[in-house]
């Protein structure tokens, strides 16, 4: 039997990764463009509204991250992967390349950006993984509210104030020993996400990786 390839080796998974950890290093510029040219309230707008005024912002997880990301899925063999926010696809490209190479397994992720999605599914399929990946588009709570299957495991990397209602909406699916992943927690809106996670009464052991903002990982007793 034939060793399956370390996808995020293959050169048309890495040139991607890398054009858009290149695009994600001027977010930085970007959102102060954005709000140099849009100087409303971002506070007061609704999902939706955020989501398409933040179409041209990567939001990426970083590469250590994405490799953590990798190495988990690698080792835990997860059915069923599911991310709530693809963005661009950088973090999706990495749960999708340890699926492949696991042989087994399939990604769902949800985007609400309408640009977003479109250009993560280019990429899905120019770096030949769009086979294992489906993009649910729209509301995450909406979407991701028909799902049946067990969740095998499970990244959250979408805003971070709806963490915590999605956790909630997939809990059901979410069986004991199953790892639950959150980007960002240095950022506050993940606050009441981090506060039921992190309280053994609510079902979870959660430990925070320092990884740039930081990965908090919890796994489901």
């Amino acid at each position: 039997m034939t060793t399956p390839p370390y996808t995020l080796a293959e050169p048309r998974v890495s040139t991607a990764l890398t054009r858009m950890f290149e695009a994600a290093a001027r977010d930085d510029e970007t959102v102060s463009r954005l709000r140099s040219d849009r100087p409303q309230d971002w506070g007061s707008r609704t999902p939706q509204e955020l989501a398409d005024a933040a179409q041209e912002i990567y939001m990426p997880i970083s590469a250590d991250g994405g490799r953590l990301l990798y190495n988990l899925v690698r080792a835990t063999r997860p059915a069923n992967v599911v991310e709530f926010g693809t963005s661009y696809g950088i973090s999706t490209l990495h749960l999708a390349a340890a699926v492949r190479d696991n042989g087994t397994g399939r990604v769902v992720t949800t985007e609400m950006s309408r640009t977003k999605a479109a250009a993560a599914r280019d990429t899905f399929a120019a770096t030949g993984l769009d086979d294992v990946i489906t993009l649910l588009e729209g509301d995450a709570l909406q979407t991701l509210a028909a799902l049946t299957q067990p969740v095998g495991f499970l990244f959250l990397d979408g805003w971070k104030d709806l963490c915590l209602p999605v956790l909630r909406l997939l809990e059901p699916h979410i069986a004991p020993g199953t790892l639950v992943v959150a980007d960002d927690v240095d950022l506050p809106d993940l606050g009441p996400y981090l506060d039921h996670v992190r309280d053994t009464a609510n079902g979870y052991h959660s430990v925070t990786f320092p990884v740039e903002d930081g990965l908090e990982i919890s796994c489901r007793l």
